[in-house]
């Protein structure tokens, strides 16, 4: 029995190091090589059918007024949601989930869909993703705010680069002065980061698809009599990209884009797949150039990938903190 045991603490000890502090990785952190692949490639995916929800958006403007395209947005989401969850007998949340739940409805279901439509009426797709670039960032502030963490200062001296090169970006587009556009951009950038940090917070209880699916549920009531209200006064003029692009940000972005992202984070963790992210200000400047035919501006693409450095060492740093 000695020897048994003996041998059963030498594999314990070359396992897992024996000494204060010392922690196992965790299940996530080293995923197999077929997992890794499979949840990069939804990961990526994720990313790329959200850098066409801008573009979408401005499609599914000249069909809708902007409050109807957004509850219309909304409800159609809501629809495919529900049809996930009851094909899934996915049991109703826990009563203490529900105020998480409409924190997430409120940010991401209804506030930053409508402030970036709004914002979307006088800016440019590329200047609105120069701007929403750094919504990893904002994500990131609010988050350690809500759990108390202690990002090193590598972190927050990265975090001040990317606003001040976007405040400047914005402030040089606009003349020297914000415009309504930008504020309503800056909106959507804390509404959208409150519901993911509180999302963040829920997808550890249950999973990430099913907090969407139940946030949208909840927002059913107060998006069909938006709908019936927003339809009455503006006018509707279908077109073909109209309804694509109704469809686009009501199936793809607001519902299965993340569903594969959620399913992309499970498979090769969350730090990896946010990097991934940083990608989607470029994508979406290279879609509206090519979708839309708008002018990228020459200081629009340096803002964007001097953003995503900004947020890459924001990323390094949290990472290689011990």
């Amino acid at each position: 029995m000695r020897a048994e045991d003996s041998a059963t603490t030498a594999r314990t000890i070359a396992v897992e190091p024996v000494g204060t502090g010392a922690r196992r990785p965790a299940p996530d952190t080293f995923p197999a090589r077929p997992a890794a692949r499979r949840g990069t490639l939804l990961a990526l995916l994720g990313v790329v059918t959200f850098s066409l929800t801008f573009p979408s958006t401005v499609w599914g403007l000249e069909s809708f007024g902007p409050w109807s395209l957004v509850a219309l947005r909304s409800l159609l989401a809501a629809v495919i949601a529900g049809g996930f969850l009851l094909a899934g007998r996915v049991r109703v949340p826990a009563r203490e989930h529900w105020a998480g739940l409409a924190v997430v409805a409120g940010g991401v279901v209804v506030g930053f869909p409508l402030l970036t439509t709004l914002a979307l009426r006088t800016s440019t797709t590329a200047h609105a993703a120069v701007v929403v670039g750094l919504l990893p960032l904002t994500t990131a502030v609010l988050s350690s705010l809500r759990t108390g963490a202690r990002p090193p200062r590598a972190f927050w001296a990265a975090a001040v680069a990317g606003a001040a090169v976007v405040i400047a970006f914005t402030l040089a587009r606009g003349g020297g002065a914000l415009s309504g556009g930008d504020l309503f951009l800056f909106g959507a950038l804390l509404a959208c980061a409150a519901g993911y940090t509180e999302g963040g917070r829920l997808a550890k209880v249950m999973p990430g698809w099913q907090v969407t699916g139940w946030a949208l549920l909840l927002t059913v009531p107060l998006m069909s009599a938006g709908a019936a209200v927003a339809l009455a006064y503006e006018p509707v003029r279908p077109t073909v990209h109209g309804i694509v692009g109704l469809v686009w940000v009501a199936a793809v972005s607001t519902f299965l884009g993340l569903y594969v992202w959620y399913r992309g984070m499970a498979e090769i963790g969350v730090p990896r797949a946010s990097q991934l992210q940083l990608a989607q200000p470029l994508l979406t400047l290279f879609w509206s150039y090519f979708l839309l035919g708008e002018r990228v501006a020459a200081a629009a693409p340096v803002a964007a990938v001097a953003v995503l450095v900004c947020i890459a060492l924001t990323q390094r740093a949290g990472r290689t903190r011990s």
